[in-house]
């Protein structure tokens, strides 16, 4: 099972070429500026700037699709409830169902946002080493040390749990054909019966996980790894005047974004 959520695909675009705290801080202005203004103007915007990424990118369309496949079930949970269940006027009822254009505007619209907000974090994911990434979240929390936030620690953390992700999914994949192999089924059989099919797989899932925590401590502790202590960097970041020029754009889309 290839999971393309918090991987890196390798590739030289302009876009992998961005310092990591650019495109931290481009995406961060894009999914804010997705929550300001609920207008289909604005997420036209923010979809085409989404889309240009990926396309100066370079990533293939499948690996942005394999990242919108786990939020499938969620697109269709909100487009349902906000098309049966928003207020306005009904133009076909069925039975105790009113189905509005106001709750099909809604749901096209947040289920449009979703869409829009994802394909932006998996630009970011995909462009990235998780490397680069701890270093700008670091860099970018850094006002935070005067209040004794430990930065350098949060930012680690968030990156080991994204590079896990794709792990832990292909663990599960492993283990759920080890399982099929000894004639178990995890699809026959009401819910009850397929959540009790379930527990050979998360027992080894657990054991596994514990193990893999266990090996990335002690390869941390060889590799002299103290919490709070000051760091080198093997590749320190430097911002260029492309970076620069890619933050007034995205700062400027914003604005033309909130305006329209």
């Amino acid at each position: 099972m290839r999971m393309a959520i918090a991987q890196y695909y390798p590739r030289a675009s302009p876009i992998h070429r961005l310092d990591p705290r650019c495109k931290v801080v481009a995406v961060a202005a894009l999914v804010v500026g997705l929550f300001l203004r609920s207008s289909f103007a604005a997420l036209a915007v923010y979809g085409l700037v989404a889309v240009a990424g990926l396309l100066l990118s370079g990533v293939p369309l499948g690996w942005v699709a394999r990242g919108l496949r786990p939020v499938v079930w969620l697109l269709v949970l909100t487009f349902v409830v906000q098309l049966l269940f928003a207020p306005g006027p009904a133009f076909y009822t069925l039975g105790p169902l009113h189905l509005s254009l106001r709750g099909l505007a809604i749901a096209g619209y947040l289920s449009l946002r979703l869409v829009v907000l994802v394909v932006a974090s998996l630009l970011l994911t995909l462009t990235t080493p998780p490397i680069a990434l701890t270093d700008a979240l670091a860099w970018l929390s850094r006002p935070l040390r005067r209040l004794r936030v430990p930065t350098e620690e949060l930012a680690l953390m968030v990156t080991i749990a994204l590079r896990f992700i794709p792990t832990l999914m292909q663990e599960i994949d492993t283990i759920m054909k080890a399982q099929r192999a000894r004639g178990a089924s995890f699809t026959r059989g009401g819910p009850l019966r397929r959540a009790r099919a379930l527990v050979p797989v998360l027992v080894p899932l657990f054991i596994l996980s514990f193990r893999r925590a266990d090996e990335l401590a002690l390869a941390m502790e060889a590799r002299c790894y103290l919490p709070g202590a000051p760091r080198t960097r093997l590749h320190p970041l430097h911002a260029h005047r492309r970076d620069a020029v890619v933050l007034v754009l995205v700062a400027a889309l914003v604005v033309l974004a909130e305006l329209i």
